[in-house]
């Protein structure tokens, strides 16, 4: 029987939700992340695990790495694609894990590209690059117009 397993990473637990085919949850287990307890939970599954989906926040990269090392299938989900289930009145990390894992096995689960291992940093450096540019128009704006409120004069550029 195949199974599923949804991961909610957090800043420093991960939350492991699995179902089955049928979408019974069939085991469930917070783990500290550290990779080797991670994949040592998973490991007696091994062969039955169809996917595993790693929640995208920004740690990520270690554990989908080293489970892609592993030999997982690996999916990792975008979360701001992702509608919870409407009216649902209380969830947990578990709630969540178990969402995860079921959207995967249901093939409707929101992917984000996972980038290779190589061009991250190039990326990472780039949008902070991108980022500190709008912040400096933003403080530059910010106290051309602050100059012209109080005074009525525009500052001269050259």
């Amino acid at each position: 029987m195949k199974h599923f397993i949804g991961l909610d990473l957090h800043s420093n637990n991960t939350i492991l939700g699995m179902i089955d085919e049928k979408g019974r949850k069939a085991y469930k287990k917070k783990l500290p992340n550290d990779l080797k307890i991670i994949s040592d939970a998973i490991k007696p599954f091994k062969n039955k695990v169809e996917g595993i989906v790693v929640e995208s926040t920004f740690n990520w990269y270690w554990l989908v790495d080293g489970l892609m090392m592993e030999g997982y299938n690996i999916h990792l989900a975008n979360p701001s694609a992702i509608k919870q289930y409407e009216g649902l009145k209380h969830t947990d990390d578990y709630d969540e894990a178990f969402h995860l894992a079921n959207l995967l096995r249901l093939g409707i689960l929101p992917e984000g590209y996972i980038y290779p291992k190589e061009e991250r940093a190039i990326r990472d450096l780039l949008r902070k690059r991108s980022m500190l540019v709008r912040q400096k128009t933003a403080n530059i704006l910010s106290f051309e117009n602050l100059y012209s409120r109080t005074t009525g004069l525009k500052i001269k550029k050259q």
